[in-house]
């Protein structure tokens, strides 16, 4: 039986909305065209090249039976105000980042980025389908084998105050050549091959914006351009980064322990080849294509269980919090 079309949900596409999920979620529909009628549709903002939510709800009338269309969300702090409008409509979450604090209705499918933000659903939902579905590293980002003339590179966007005014001055201290990365760049893959070295600590950006890191797409791709990384090892991070495998942490300990790490690393006439420089946690193209398609036929057989009058399980309903702590507190003096 076909898949249903798929409605991959986006604000927009113009420059102000760039960023990682964007281009994940492009990524994603890209791949879907050869399974499914795949159209990226905006919400939040028209499009020339994408039809727009309102327009598409008026003229297709509320249904679960196929072929009606599929409905994917992922704009954290855009979710449940989508969910509601979307009611009676299949759906399904594509969930990046976890922390976001909003309940899901019940039956509403989750295709997680990673095993951090699968297993917050886990505990937060654990009656609605849970899929994994890791962001896959584009082709893009191979290493071409050529010179590389930066010894240290560094996205300012997403990066701790420690690397940007402490580490980096430092490095440069220690004759370093340390390149700063300033807003949005399409070709990420020509300046890690330009690089020995990729910084990567997100876990204070992550802290204060009070959300998890849903993947953590850059360390991946810096590693698969033969760059060598020393990252934070915060939420999803762990899901692909061993330390001493295939990155070394940053900010371990003291200033001196980077400092050395990092300046032993650039002086090195071959640098060490990461010994996972394509973990199976990121796949490539084939293999989520191949993950995707498994993914939609369940989450297409599950929306058809409900169409047919199914009732969705419903997850027990959360403790009170006061209770819980009266619990906590009466635990320590027992």
């Amino acid at each position: 039986m076909p898949l249903r079309p798929l409605k991959v949900l986006v604000p927009g596409t113009g420059p102000r909305f760039q960023c990682g999920g964007l281009a994940v979620e492009l990524q994603l529909a890209a791949t879907a065209q050869a399974l499914a009628p795949t159209q990226v549709v905006t919400y939040g903002q028209r499009q020339p090249d994408a039809p727009f939510l309102e327009d598409l709800l008026r003229k297709q009338p509320v249904s679960l039976q196929r072929p009606a269309s599929l409905w994917l969300v992922s704009w954290g702090f855009h979710v449940p105000r989508l969910l509601l409008r979307l009611r009676g409509r299949a759906v399904a979450y594509h969930a990046h980042s976890s922390g976001y604090g909003f309940p899901l209705p019940p039956g509403v499918p989750v295709l997680a980025v990673s095993r951090n933000t699968m297993a917050y659903w886990g505990a937060h939902a654990p009656r609605n389908p849970l899929f994994l579905l890791p962001n896959a590293v584009d082709p893009a980002f191979h290493n071409r084998g050529g010179a590389r003339d930066l010894d240290v590179l560094v996205q300012r966007r997403k990066t701790s105050v420690y690397v940007l005014r402490t580490l980096a001055p430092a490095l440069r201290q220690r004759g370093l050549r340390v390149h700063v990365q300033e807003g949005w760049v399409d070709r990420l893959e020509d300046l890690f091959n330009r690089s020995k070295v990729y910084l990567y600590d997100s876990a204070d950006h992550w802290h204060q914006a009070g959300v998890s890191e849903g993947f953590g797409l850059p360390p991946l791709e810096a590693l698969a351009c033969g760059c060598v990384v020393f990252s934070s090892l915060n939420h999803a991070l762990a899901d692909h980064l061993t330390p001493g495998v295939n990155c070394f942490q940053i900010g371990a300990g003291t200033l001196a322990t980077d400092v050395e790490r990092i300046w032993s690393v650039c002086r090195m006439e071959t640098p060490p080849t990461p010994a996972a420089a394509a973990p199976a946690s990121a796949p490539r193209g084939n293999h989520q294509h191949h993950q995707l398609g498994q993914v939609l036929q369940e989450v297409n057989a599950h929306w058809d269980h409900l169409a047919a009058g199914d009732q969705p399980l419903r997850s027990t309903p959360n403790p009170w919090p006061l209770a819980v702590r009266c619990k906590r507190w009466l635990r320590r003096w027992r």
